[in-house]
């Protein structure tokens, strides 16, 4: 059994690991602490989708910039104090009147403000949502240098959307929001701020919206074939599926036939291959069969996977005009076409 020796001058590896336990167990409650006290205070925010900035809701702080102002306008006083300078004196006071007045109207460029938030549309999981904000303003003057973000801890980096205000005027910006997972989510808070006119204060707010955006499940690319037709309850059940990977039955195109009937995806590849052949879906044969989306269908390890499937079947069955329905963990919903149908099936799959 060998015992290894650590070099002369080197820490014992126990010291090491007894350092990193210890530094990890400061690190582990300071960041604990932050996130409880910024979950408390953000529940301390009032829901709501329409926000106006008064002076309750509006914070100011000098930025690095006021900040190295302030000393150097401490330093020119005491060198005007010390060596007696009219003019000195007279600097010293007109850039400290010019910072005051500075923090007045950077204040006041995003008090009065009021933000209302639009409706956000649901997406699809992996793209970004853009929550669109309206500034609007009732001031006779107009408002420059605002800015919106999604609000995260300090180790986040904002991606901000900047805007400026007319006077008694609407301006409308979008701010990228990714959700981490398919489902319903709330808007994540919201800051805004501006640093107007001389960059020298910074003036910002928080705001909670109460909206929700739902998130579609990612589709499967790509598409896979859709399943085959069950006949219909009552029906004889004679026709069989064409077993080319689409729901109904097909036919050449007849003059006269509806452009919904025409497979359009087939056409494409007809072009594709040079040829003409244009085929229509057989009525008859849809008459007797219907098409059903069922999780035991897509067969696949995962069941994210699964749901990623039948999300693909559900947009490419729309996209052909099929009727179809839904069976998924219990829930089923009735063979139908249309944005509606296709809306409240992928809602019960990103709900899942």
């Amino acid at each position: 059994m060998s015992t290894a020796i650590d070099p002369p001058g080197a820490p014992a590896a126990g010291a090491v690991r007894a350092g990193w336990r210890g530094t990890l167990a400061a690190i582990s409650p300071w960041a604990a602490l932050r996130r409880r006290f910024r979950t408390w205070w953000q529940a301390r925010l009032p829901l709501s989708d329409t926000l106006t900035l008064t002076q309750r809701n509006v914070y100011i702080l000098p930025t690095a910039s006021g900040w190295m102002l302030a000393l150097t306008l401490l330093v020119l006083l005491v060198a005007s104090i010390n060596y007696q300078l009219n003019l000195g004196y007279l600097l010293t006071f007109l850039l400290a009147g010019s910072a005051v007045v500075g923090m007045h109207i950077c204040h006041a460029n995003l008090r009065g403000l009021t933000l209302h938030l639009n409706a956000p549309e649901p997406h699809f999981l992996g793209s970004a949502a853009a929550i669109e904000v309206q500034l609007s303003s009732d001031r006779k003057s107009a408002r420059y240098g605002v800015a919106l973000s999604v609000h995260g801890d300090g180790s986040e980096t904002h991606h901000w959307a900047w805007t400026d205000v007319p006077a008694q005027g609407t301006s409308t910006v979008q701010i990228a929001f990714k959700p981490p997972r398919r489902g319903l989510h709330r808007i994540p808070t919201l800051t805004a701020e501006t640093r107007f006119p001389l960059g020298t204060f910074r003036v910002w707010t928080y705001w909670r919206p109460a909206a929700q955006v739902l998130v579609y499940p990612t589709p499967e690319t790509p598409a896979p074939p859709l399943p085959a037709g069950e006949p219909r309850g009552g029906g004889t059940g004679s026709a069989q599926s064409q077993g080319i990977g689409e729901f109904d039955g097909v036919r050449a195109y007849r003059r006269g036939d509806p452009l919904k009937l025409v497979v359009w995806k087939k056409a494409a590849k007809s072009l594709a291959t040079g040829t003409d052949d244009l085929v229509s879906r057989d009525a008859q044969q849809a008459q007797r069969h219907e098409l059903w989306l069922d999780m035991n269908l897509a067969t696949l390890q995962y069941p994210e996977a699964r749901i990623s499937r039948l999300t693909a079947w559900v947009l490419q069955a729309d996209r052909l005009g099929l009727d179809y329905g839904l069976r998924v963990a219990g829930t089923e919903i009735a063979p139908d076409t249309g944005a509606a149908h296709r809306r409240r099936c992928l809602e019960t799959l990103a709900l899942l």
